[in-house]
């Protein structure tokens, strides 16, 4: 209750006041909810909050996939840009770490169906080699062709990007051991 009285009181709360932003860094991420979460995330990470996370839900296309992943990327990608660029001119882009992803893929012909079988996840900060594509698909998108990343994988990645030792043990209540990331993850070389 303290840390929540402390943070009601302390002067970062003006992190949530977008109206400070000139109009035109607002125009720029796109006046749209997900637009403005990307600048508070922004705002929120020159605040000082070590995690933020912006949804934009409706991925799951199953009618009309085209034009609905049409009008999600039309969101998306001006407010992505908008944010990595801003972490950037900020020089806050090497200490954070910036992950687009969802849960699964879409299905190869018509992006229709859910398919976990091969999917994008894109990252970027955190003293990343950025700039490059780690693994491929076959001709069809349909299956993973070369350097498949495991979950296990991909959160030994996370862990690595941002400074936590992913292969010790955290002891939970109880005195039971547990792993952060599953035994045998290995980070995605290419990116250090």
């Amino acid at each position: 209750m303290q840390k929540a009285l402390q943070l009601m009181h302390s002067d970062k709360t003006s992190a949530f006041e977008l109206s400070r932003e000139p109009s035109s860094v607002r125009d720029t991420y796109g006046k749209g909810r997900f637009g403005q979460g990307c600048l508070l995330a922004r705002r929120l990470v020159e605040a000082g909050v070590p995690f933020v996370e912006v949804a934009l839900g409706g991925w799951d296309t199953h009618q009309g996939a085209n034009q609905r992943v049409k009008a999600l990327s039309e969101q998306l990608d001006p407010a992505y840009a908008a944010l990595l660029a801003d972490l950037k001119d900020r020089g806050l882009l090497d200490s954070t770490l910036v992950i687009w992803m969802g849960e699964f893929g879409r299905s190869p012909k018509n992006g229709s169906q859910h398919y976990a079988r091969a999917w994008t996840s894109a990252l970027a900060g955190a003293g990343l080699k950025v700039g490059q594509a780690v693994g491929s698909t076959d001709a069809s998108g349909a299956d993973v062709k070369d350097r498949p990343i495991t979950s296990a994988d991909f959160m030994a990645t996370v862990c690595k990007a941002l400074g936590i030792d992913y292969t010790k043990e955290y002891v939970a209540r109880g005195n039971r051991p547990m792993h952060k990331v599953d035994k045998g993850a290995k980070p995605v070389a290419p990116l250090f």
